[in-house]
């Protein structure tokens, strides 16, 4: 028996999930963002494994190189409880996002569908439209500057090395032009399940660079260790280098994605688990050995402190190559959202072309428009970063366990009072203590971010630098290769060379 879109409950005959409670969706609401795909789908859905495979390439990108100097800020010690503390608040909220799409499986069968949105619908279920609004919101402004933040930093190490090594007179607005047609492709895929390998090359970049990194350090350290001094421990500036612990485990703005193209979503804390030890295990050892060895002297990456040439190029490469492969993970969402928003066809066609080709053309003309685009990502991240790892996971979570059966067959949001006296007193303050956390974090990174700004000079638009718009000579790039020495001076050179120092 079928239904007409007027309020009427949805009839699916025998396998009708809603027959026992007509009053849980209406055609309208199915229709909403989730609808049955073919078998395929359920086929092609992703093994918890792959899953977790997914987490480390969406987590891991620039806090390889970030959190080794986060730690010349906060110190051995408190760095690695800093670590240590974040990397466990962050998987306790992403598992938390897979309970909550857990829970909507079991209440609205429906989620057992292909959902475009799975995010903005976890909002919606847990606390409303206005939740979901800002929810969506939110991910359109974080994702898409993630994507021109990737593919900026992408263009400008590719360039460099092609002017420096290979003698390619190519400017970097023509590299990030060519770098979005190669991307382009790629971002056709339906959602996560269709494109597992291109994450496990992400990966794999990943692993690679960290492998460069602390052979570069290696072979510094009877240099290095020597004369190395490390900064003395300050409140002030362990505060400052919080913000930086929190954005190296983030991701979770993807994580709804993610479990919503898993063959068993139940056994995403599987993934969680497995994903963030993995994250945990690139950071920690790297981090660790390379302040021990360099201390002080390093500044903005540790790749910059790694003093042989040939392994600095190799690991930039890595994390050029990984972002690249990471811009497909986090554009996706944005994709999906807007498909949604226009009701284009689940199905390939020309509906989903245009508009993912519309989407990654607006990517590309924001990254030519600002090409220094990084202290602007710094300002948004900093907000919205701590809010879809933190905040709204454990708001989410909070507000649809404390409702009961009559609440959500209704679509009733429970009370805030309500909320507090349902839930374990020992999960709700655990929450409303990590929520503190990361909001204290994105406060500090939000006031970091626009010093940063007042400071920065931006450069021309691409397209209002003439010739320079593909071609250009060796100093067109905003990346440079930096050679950071060692010791208290910053003047020792595991190369017996000291005139190198601050190329």
């Amino acid at each position: 028996m079928a239904a007409d879109g007027a309020g009427k409950p949805l009839m699916l005959g025998v396998s009708n999930p809603f027959a026992e409670n007509p009053s849980m969706m209406t055609l309208a609401q199915y229709q909403d963002s989730c609808i049955p795909v073919s078998m395929e789908f359920a086929k092609s859905k992703m093994h918890w494994i792959i899953a977790a495979i997914f987490l480390v390439a969406d987590m891991v990108g620039g806090g390889v190189v970030a959190m080794p100097v986060a730690f010349k800020q906060s110190g051995m010690i408190c760095g690695c409880v800093f670590m240590l503390v974040i990397c466990v608040m962050f998987e306790y909220t992403g598992w938390e996002l897979g309970e909550v799409w857990v829970i909507m499986q079991q209440r609205w069968p429906v989620y057992k569908q292909h959902c475009r949105k799975p995010f903005p619908e976890m909002a919606k279920k847990a606390m409303g439209t206005t939740a979901q609004r800002l929810t969506s919101l939110a991910i359109l402004i974080t994702l898409f500057g993630i994507s021109v933040v990737y593919l900026l930093l992408s263009a400008n190490i590719i360039h460099y090395f092609l002017a420096d090594y290979l003698y390619i007179n190519i400017s970097v607005c023509g590299t990030i032009f060519l770098l979005t047609l190669i991307v382009a492709p790629f971002t056709l895929l339906k959602s996560p399940g269709d494109f597992w390998l291109v994450v496990v090359f992400a990966m794999v970049t990943t692993v690679l660079s960290v492998v460069l990194i602390i052979y570069g350090v290696f072979l510094d350290h009877g240099a290095c260790l020597p004369e190395v001094k490390y900064q003395e421990f300050e409140p002030g500036s362990a505060l400052l280098a919080m913000g930086t612990f929190l954005f190296a485990f983030s991701g979770h703005y993807v994580f709804p994605t993610i479990v919503n193209d898993m063959r068993h979503p139940k056994k995403f804390k599987l993934s969680i688990i497995w994903g963030f030890l993995s994250v945990l295990l690139l950071y920690m050892p790297l981090s660790i050995y390379a302040y021990w060895v360099y201390g002080d002297s390093m500044e903005k990456s540790v790749i910059y402190s790694v003093q042989t040439r040939e392994l600095q190029f190799g690991a930039n490469l890595m994390i050029a190559a990984h972002c690249i492969l990471t811009l497909v993970i986090v554009i996706n969402p944005v994709n999906q959202e807007i498909e949604e928003y226009f009701q284009v066809k689940h199905s390939f066609g020309i509906g989903r072309v245009l508009t993912r080709m519309v989407i990654l053309v607006l990517v590309l003309f924001t990254g030519l428009s600002v090409p220094d685009f990084g202290p602007v990502m710094n300002l948004v991240g900093s907000s919205t970063i701590p809010l879809g790892c933190v905040v709204m996971p454990a708001l989410f979570y909070l507000y649809i366990k404390a409702a009961d059966e009559d609440q959500w067959s209704k679509g009733e949001i429970p009370s805030i009072k309500q909320v507090y006296d349902r839930t374990p007193k020992r999960v709700f303050w655990l929450n409303i203590f990590i929520m503190v956390v990361a909001m204290v974090g994105g406060a500090v990174g939000t006031y970091k971010a626009v010093i940063a700004m007042m400071n920065t000079e931006f450069s021309a638009p691409c397209y209002m630098r003439g010739a320079e718009m593909f071609f250009a000579g060796e100093s067109s790039g905003t990346f440079q290769v930096h050679q950071n020495c060692c010791g208290w001076g910053r003047n020792i050179s595991s190369k017996g060379t000291p005139d190198v120092c601050g190329v």
